[in-house]
């Protein structure tokens, strides 16, 4: 009976240093500024996308990936295999990207990546 409860107390333990150590200490999430909800492209265009930077100290990661997905039933459909961006300074605050050739759509978004992703508001994009 000692050898059971010492075993859940010993378990516990481990899961809250677990949960500790695990904690989110030099993450950032720096939310993405634009694209905004609604916003519209035109592909082929050049598009700024931005992001605060205000949060970000000791970033685990200096460079950033920027993707373009849909977001259809709350899931993020993201395009890994044609970065709209990459090796860019996560700092920066702000990168330029080329429209590419897609399907014309409302449910887009794109999502920055550092040390975590971030997920953009859906925006439209046009021939």
């Amino acid at each position: 009976m000692f050898s059971n409860k010492f075993t859940a107390i010993f378990t516990a333990l481990v899961a809250a240093a677990a949960a500790v150590s695990a904690a989110p200490g030099d993450v950032i999430s720096p939310p993405i500024t634009a694209p905004k909800a609604g916003d519209v492209w035109t592909i082929g265009s050049t598009q700024l996308i931005t992001w605060d930077t205000s949060s970000i100290v000791n970033p685990t990661s200096e460079t950033g990936l920027i993707l373009l997905g849909v977001f259809e039933n709350d899931d993020e459909h993201l395009d890994t295999k044609h970065p709209l961006a990459s090796g860019f300074s996560i700092r920066s605050g702000a990168v330029n990207v080329t429209v590419p050739a897609v399907a014309a759509g409302n449910d887009y978004i794109v999502v920055l990546f550092g040390d975590s992703g971030n997920m953009s508001p859906t925006f439209t994009i046009t021939n």
